[in-house]
């Protein structure tokens, strides 16, 4: 895939509105496989959104992904050596402030 950008450029919010800051969006041309571009272009049709928003909310939601999968992962690895049990005094106070009911 081959990438030209404008530098200077806010990306676009998930609100679907453009970041309004000191630099407009950035320009980039980006080459695709045929059968993609061409699938890329009934989808954009079908939704009625032009081919720059079909591409910019793909890849909001692909980086939004990564990121949260990024996130996930180091936090897994952080607690994967804690444990999830709460010390007992806490465990205890827990269980006093849970009024006690009749089933």
């Amino acid at each position: 895939m081959v990438i030209h950008q404008r530098r200077g450029a806010v990306p676009e919010s998930f609100g679907g509105r453009y970041q309004r800051g000191y630099a407009g969006p950035v320009k980039t041309a980006v080459s695709l496989p045929d059968p993609l571009f061409r699938a890329a272009e009934r989808l954009a049709k079908r939704l009625g959104v032009t081919r720059s928003r079909l591409y910019s909310r793909a890849l909001e939601r692909y980086v939004g992904e990564a990121e949260e999968s990024d996130a996930t992962a180091r936090l897994n690895r952080i607690y994967a050596h804690e444990s999830a049990r709460l010390a007992p005094m806490l465990e205890a106070l827990q269980e006093l402030s849970i009024p006690h009911e009749d089933w």
